[in-house]
């Protein structure tokens, strides 16, 4: 058996156990101090939106040149094109044949045909090959609406099916604190990096609030089945028996997590450096955020929090209550192989307690009869048969 299904095993019959619960004050004190860093980063900084949210112009143009094309040429291109306030374009490669290119909102009659000109210049080609859309605010305010109206959708439905699965709606409030914290880290993490938001991004936001209500439901479900029928236990409390589920569940959550991230982290690893530009980072960067904050939550928050929930039931109080008596009385009993018998008879008369005319009772207590005597002494007064012969006694 190797090391880690040998510490696994353990974990899960309890031989070895780490308080998660009863250090959940410096979890909650971790957590505060990152979506504190998280909300002024996006208060401070701001989320750099895509063009399909802030509106803008999107040029495109296919030439087998494009590889060999620089995103800083194409941009000094665009500097000499005429066009005021275009040092902020996206610019970035689409395979081996296509280039793309995201500006600012652009007056349709003035200032597209110069942004055209520079880039077909640029690339060799003609101008009427380079393709361009005009992307309004208002289909972009119309998308955010769009995503804020999914994902209180998605919450509210989660919410609905962990109550109805668990019958507990606790764990609902629970998951659904873990779901925000996650949340706010991803986006905080955007905010820090200056990773721009797409809609890439908001699937990907979406796709790593499922991950982490699967990691947290994996969680709730072992603590279910611990705490069943413990309001009718003396040998733990709830947040015992939760505590133990989460050392049960934890080789299991960092196995799933490690074998996630890791192709996760390719992605991003080749979105990033590889391609540079490009949705494909922008949706693997809220996916690895997302899969590790689930994981972190699932563990570190959303079970401490519903256990901390719970205790605060008056049948929960009422367990502790019970589970603490019995512990101390454990402890205050005597062991009974501790007891051992007098030495002598004024050691038994002094430990034994009498009740009325009886004798005393211990291990070395001595028979006295109605003389006081011992039986011994009154034996040896009495008289004893004579032994003679026949012939010999007197007639």
């Amino acid at each position: 058996m190797s090391k880690v299904s040998e510490l696994g095993h353990r974990l899960y019959t309890g031989e070895v156990s780490y308080d998660f619960l009863g250090r959940r004050r410096r979890w909650y004190a971790l957590s505060a101090i990152l979506l504190s860093i998280s909300v002024l980063a996006v208060v401070l900084r701001g989320l750099t939106w895509g063009i399909e949210f802030s509106g803008g112009a999107d040029f495109k143009a296919s030439t087998t040149t494009a590889a060999s094309t620089s995103v800083t040429q194409m941009r000094a291109a665009l500097e000499a094109s005429g066009v005021p306030e275009l040092d902020e374009a996206e610019i970035y490669t689409i395979g081996d044949n296509q280039i793309r290119v995201q500006t600012r909102t652009l007056d349709p009659t003035e200032e597209v045909p110069k942004v055209r000109a520079a880039i077909a210049s640029e690339l060799g080609i003609s101008s009427e090959d380079v393709a361009y859309s005009l992307i309004g605010a208002s289909w972009g305010g119309q998308i955010t609406e769009r995503a804020l109206i999914a994902l209180a959708v998605f919450l509210t439905l989660v919410a609905i099916v962990i109550w109805a699965y668990f019958r507990d709606a606790k764990m609902s409030a629970a998951a659904l604190i873990a779901l925000v914290h996650d949340l706010m880290l991803t986006i905080g993490i955007y905010a820090l990096v200056g990773f721009t938001v797409t809609p890439a991004t908001l699937i990907g936001v979406l796709t790593i609030l499922g991950y982490s209500l699967y990691d947290t439901v994996v969680v709730f479900d072992k603590v279910r089945e611990n705490v069943r029928d413990i309001k009718a236990s003396t040998t733990r409390t709830y947040s015992e028996a939760a505590n133990l589920a989460v050392n049960q569940v934890l080789v299991r959550s960092i196995n799933t997590t490690i074998i996630g991230v890791l192709p996760v982290a390719a992605l991003l690893f080749a979105g990033t450096v590889i391609l540079g530009e490009g949705p494909l980072k922008d949706l693997a960067l809220a996916l690895f955020v997302g899969m590790v904050s689930g994981a972190y939550s699932s563990i570190f928050i959303a079970t401490p929090l519903l256990a901390q929930l719970k205790e605060r039931e008056p049948d929960m109080k009422k367990l502790t209550t019970r589970v603490n008596n019995r512990r101390q009385r454990e402890v205050q009993k005597p062991p009974s192989d501790d007891v051992a018998a007098p030495a002598s008879r004024d050691e038994a008369l002094d430990d034994t307690e009498y009740a009325g005319e009886s004798t005393p009772v211990g291990a070395a207590a001595v028979r006295t009869g109605s003389a006081g005597a011992p039986a011994g002494e009154r034996g040896a007064r009495r008289p004893q048969p004579q032994r003679k012969p026949r012939s010999a006694r007197k007639k």
